[in-house]
């Protein structure tokens, strides 16, 4: 048994602020982050874009950005949330400033702002094409400053431990002696961000198995939402399976054109805003048009750009460009959609509190109400950063019973089981992945979804059976994980109705 008094599960900006934050408040107590690869491992380590946040007051406003983000979400966005997280940017970035994070500066010596689909003005704040990255770095340094926080990498939480709709800590796998500890915590946060690897052709790192929703989900909390899947239209084409390069929506903003393979630039054909339109437009835009050519991709054209100022702004890009053999002052860059970010998850209140007592979720696993049917490009790690600091400022300003943390805790029964043949889990992995691609992806219907609900409640009776037969291991738990996750995505495809946002289906009855 590990006592703490905040248990953290992830380590993303969402998990690491909060982390800092309660720490330097309590530095009696005691904090625990895990995560179930090396720490700075995380969705937010690959956001190339940035954090949409109104600094020119001149000619931004918050006004307009919460139009925007209202406007993306399709009526589905709630509005007080909208003007929260909107409104609190500012401070957030402030703080990510204080702790040592750099973001890029024009001559004048402000903030070089970039634009983005969806955004009716340049307000993205970035540090080249890497900002996750830098943010990541920032942030990590100043928690390992502190000696109230113990991080504990390759550890995989496995499941919520509750009692009467409260959480009591979670059981972990530690990957490197493949024993189950159990953790007993005051409060849990899970921040353990995306789903990409259920549709293998992603933009996220290989971490991102849907694991924080799916043990919220084991633990009965709320889950709404989940057929809101925001594929990023401009995902390097490759037609092999896993993550995908992404070439950032910025560049676009830079300037650069979605083009046919014939050259015909066909975004402007569907919408007024052209290659700036927010994400679910310009990727079914891109859908219908590699469905009526047949070709397997669309190409962005950046020759006609400025390539010095290019490369100074979005250097990564044009190297891995480079490395595969492109040369962007000619030749034009093979995109299609890739799986990109998810806007449900777990129900969270302004507070970050679930439907289960002393659980938290923040990040991309939780469902806050910002973005509705579609995330506004580069609002996600702003509301990383604006929901782990309500979580932070309810937890340090409440006072609790002691009965709260009252509740038995058992150890994890180890018993000795065989141990499963990879081959199955990878196997099963990859049909997964190939369904949901096939019957849950930008364009769904309900003949497709009913045939997946069907083959995935199967695999759900097939995996519980090796769950209980087989010695746990971080690929079955993820196997188990994304199962439940397609099984949510696919039910709430089949009961949401009406078209909206990244939601689109089309009945063939």
């Amino acid at each position: 048994m590990i006592q703490t008094n905040y248990l953290i599960i992830g380590s993303g900006v969402a998990g690491l602020t909060f982390a800092l934050k309660i720490a330097e408040e309590f530095p009696d107590k005691k904090v625990t982050i895990v995560t179930k690869a090396n720490a700075d491992e995380s969705n937010t380590k690959y956001a190339q874009g940035g954090i949409a946040i109104v600094t020119d007051k001149i000619v931004d406003s918050y006004e307009k950005h919460i139009e925007d983000t209202i406007i993306c979400g399709d009526g589905l966005c709630d509005e007080e949330v909208v003007r929260m997280v909107i409104t609190e940017g500012p401070k957030r970035l402030k703080e990510l400033i204080e702790w040592g994070a750099k973001f890029d500066k024009n001559a004048a010596g402000t903030l070089n702002l970039g634009k983005e689909g969806g955004h009716s003005e340049n307000r993205v704040v970035h540090h080249k094409d890497q900002t996750g990255q830098e943010i990541q770095r920032a942030i990590s340094h100043q928690v390992h400053q502190k000696e109230n926080i113990s991080v504990l990498d390759y550890h995989l939480a496995i499941d919520l431990i509750t009692q009467n709709n409260r959480c009591l800590g979670a059981y972990v796998l530690d990957e490197k002696t493949n024993k189950i500890l159990t953790f007993q915590s005051d409060f849990t946060l899970l921040a353990t961000g995306g789903i990409g690897h259920l549709y293998g052709h992603t933009t996220n790192p290989v971490i991102a198995t849907g694991d924080g929703i799916a043990m919220a989900y084991r633990a009965k909390a709320i889950i709404k939402e989940m057929e809101f899947i925001q594929f990023h239209p401009t995902a390097l084409f490759d037609d092999s399976t896993g993550t995908s390069f992404l070439i950032s929506e910025a560049v676009r903003g830079f300037g650069a054109y979605l083009r046919t393979k014939n050259g015909h630039r066909f975004m402007p054909d569907y919408d007024a805003r052209g290659d700036l339109a927010s994400r679910d437009i310009v990727s079914q835009c891109i859908d219908l048009e590699l469905k009526k050519s047949g070709d397997e991709c669309v190409y962005l054209d950046c020759s006609h750009l400025d390539m010095e100022d290019f490369i100074k702004h979005f250097p990564m890009i044009y190297k891995y460009c480079k490395k595969i053999g492109l040369d962007l002052s000619k030749d034009w860059i093979p995109v299609v959609p890739a799986q990109h970010y998810l806007c449900g998850g777990i129900v969270v209140d302004k507070t970050g509190k679930t439907s289960i007592e002393n659980l938290f979720a923040c990040g991309e696993c939780s469902r806050t109400g910002l973005h509705g049917a579609n995330r506004l490009a580069s609002n996600s790690l702003l509301e990383a950063l604006v929901y782990s600091d309500k979580i932070f400022n309810y937890l340090a300003n409440t006072t609790f019973e002691k009965s709260q943390f009252e509740g038995k805790v058992t150890d994890w029964i180890l018993v000795l089981k065989p141990i499963i043949n990879p081959d199955y889990v990878a196997k099963r992995k990859a049909e997964l992945q190939l369904l949901m691609r096939q019957n849950a992806g930008i364009v769904r219907n309900d003949a497709d979804l009913l045939k997946a609900k069907e083959k995935l409640s199967l695999w759900k009776n097939e995996i519980e059976e090796k769950i209980n037969n087989f010695q746990i291991n971080a690929d079955l738990c993820e196997l188990q994980n994304l199962i439940t996750i397609g099984t949510l995505i696919v039910q709430q495809s089949i009961e949401r109705e009406v078209n909206c946002g990244g939601f689109v289906k089309i009945n063939k009855y």
